[in-house]
């Protein structure tokens, strides 16, 4: 009997089976990476040497930027932790009258857009305004008789900026109050503890990171604001960014500031994410039970409403009402044939925009869940960086890359054809649905993302074993599954488009206007009773996704009144 010798073949170095791409996959890398490229671009420019221009900013104007920004951050942060926070913890812990009103009625500022509630204000409580005026006619005074806060500085544009700013904090306070468990509170009061021992010991320290999650939004929107604080002549990078690159036409040196402004956008999103992983808060017991509001009466009760109906109250309704006293003394003069193609190109644009953003996010979000590798997922989150990036940052990073192309290809049609093409990208609406798919394509993806995730993976596999392709199992079963989730995200992102400034007015074409546009001109020639008719046309259409965020939350957990 002999032995059989057995001999290993030599392991070979690479694996003998193909490497193979998802066609999905790749689809999303390549979508996210088109989507990256103005985020890109303006970092880029930190590595290009520094030229007059941002030599000049360094010596004059640099420090103003940076110390203006940080003030805003600050007395913005105050403003809406102490509103939002506070409203929050009073609708979802006390029962006082008017508390089911004040539950959407605190959402309702988000339809203002900063620029225009800065507008209004400046309005109302200017020298040529109704309080002053009054003021003077009530007690005989003259100009230099009396004292009255400047409603254009730095302090009004913290006001301002809170008042519509504080529901971010609110909506997601709010929500981390009512996920937290009901069996705490029951213990510390058997402990004796009061409702303010309470709050400070237990609720707001269990609901940190969420505080946290939106006090990062509504600075990031701080940052990103350009009509309030170009409006009140607060320099800040915003305000640099259009004056460099409109007033001394230096495309290097502005994105070089975007750059610097990129920076602090994305500390903001560093300490928030740090904040979240070091918070070790649990909920504990049966948070199913409902929540049992404490009755408030008397002086306790005049302090809730209070609290609950004064910011609405300033933020909402108060300019809203201004709004519609200028629209109907202004009406016969601003509603015409020019007025309804201001609203077509606001309109179509944003429907537009919105449909292309929720496509593509659909595209990512499905690619995303057919991926058998971390890459899609990484790429999408590169991509949905765009919303924490100010409209004038993404304006600057697409119009240097378009204009580049545009430059690019004219040349060589000339050399080649002795043909000139001229502009094909830059200052066309291509270049603008482009810049806004970059800015909200986050607030669709999240959304879309979220409706997916209720739809088990089993009911992949079952409908791939009857033979369904990916496409086809989209199209037939997903889509028809996340319809409410698909309708919220174009609505979103249609009312974010119409309120968009900066970016707008940059990109736009040439003699093309939209409402947010046409209000900014007419404010800025001090026309505030002539731009209320664009402003209200903005505003009203902002209610709506406010009614279904309200809605959803809502329906988030009982309480028993």
């Amino acid at each position: 009997m002999t032995a059989s010798r057995v001999i290993a073949a030599p392991k070979a170095w690479f694996s003998a089976r193909p490497f193979r791409v998802h066609p999905w996959s790749a689809l999303v890398v390549s979508i996210t990476g088109i989507l990256s490229i103005p985020v890109l671009v303006v970092f880029g420019f930190v590595l290009y040497p520094s030229g007059v221009t941002w030599d000049h900013l360094v010596e004059t104007v640099l420090a103003d930027y940076v110390l203006n920004s940080l003030s805003l951050m600050l007395g913005v942060a105050g403003g809406t932790l102490s509103i939002g926070v506070i409203t929050a913890w009073l609708v979802t812990q006390f029962s006082f009258p008017g508390r089911r009103i004040f539950i959407w009625l605190l959402l309702l500022p988000l339809a203002m857009p900063a620029y225009i509630i800065a507008y209004t204000y400046t309005g109302i409580l200017d020298y040529a305004g109704p309080v002053q005026t009054v003021l003077r006619d009530a007690f005989g005074w003259g100009l230099d008789d009396y004292w009255f806060p400047r409603i254009r500085s730095l302090g009004g544009a913290m006001v301002m900026l809170s008042l519509v700013l504080y529901p971010y904090v609110y909506l997601i306070a709010r929500s981390a109050f009512l996920e937290q468990s009901p069996s705490l509170t029951d213990a510390s009061r058997l402990l004796g503890t009061g409702p303010l021992r309470r709050f400070f010991k237990i609720s707001l320290p269990m609901a940190r990171p969420a505080i946290i999650a939106g006090l990062s939004l509504a600075l990031m929107e701080t940052l990103a604001d350009f009509g309030t604080v170009q409006y009140f002549g607060v320099p800040v990078f915003t305000t640099g960014i259009f004056r460099v690159w409109f007033g001394l036409g230096d495309s290097t040196a502005a994105a070089q500031l975007s750059a610097l402004l990129m920076t602090f956008v994305f500390v903001l999103i560093v300490l928030e994410r740090w904040s979240r992983r070091r918070a070790r808060y649990h909920h504990v017991g049966l948070r199913s039970r409902p929540i049992q509001l404490t009755p408030l009466r008397g002086t306790k009760a005049v302090i809730a409403v209070t609290a609950c109906l004064l910011p609405p109250m300033l933020g909402f309704l108060v300019p809203t009402l201004q709004l519609g006293y200028w629209a109907v003394l202004t009406a016969p003069e601003m509603i015409d044939t020019a007025f309804v193609k201001l609203a077509i190109h606001s309109f179509g644009l944003a429907l537009a925009a919105a449909f292309i953003a929720v496509t593509i996010a659909l595209i990512v979000s499905y690619g995303k869940r057919l991926a058998r590798t971390p890459l899609p997922g990484l790429a999408a989150r590169v991509a949905g960086m765009g919303y924490a990036v100010p409209g004038t940052v993404i304006a600057v990073g697409v119009m240097i890359p378009f204009a580049w192309m545009d430059r690019t290809l004219d040349a060589w049609l000339h050399d080649v054809f002795g043909v000139s093409t001229g502009l094909l990208l830059s200052g066309t609406l291509f270049t603008l649905l482009f810049a806004y798919t970059v800015r909200f394509l986050a607030v669709s993806l999240q959304t879309l993302e979220a409706g997916l995730s209720k739809i088990t993976t089993h009911t992949d596999d079952a409908a791939r074993s009857l033979g369904y392709k990916p496409m086809e199992i989209l199209t037939r079963i997903h889509i028809p599954c996340i319809n409410g989730a698909l309708l919220t995200a174009i609505l979103i992102v249609f009312v974010d488009v119409l309120k968009e400034l900066p970016a707008t007015l940059i990109l736009r074409p040439f003699n093309f206007n939209t409402l947010a546009v046409r209000t900014y001109e007419l404010a800025s020639d001090e026309r505030l009773a002539d731009a209320s008719m664009s402003a209200i046309a903005i505003v009203l259409v902002g209610i709506l996704p406010i009614l279904v965020l309200s809605r959803a939350i809502g329906r988030s957990r009982a309480i028993i009144h």
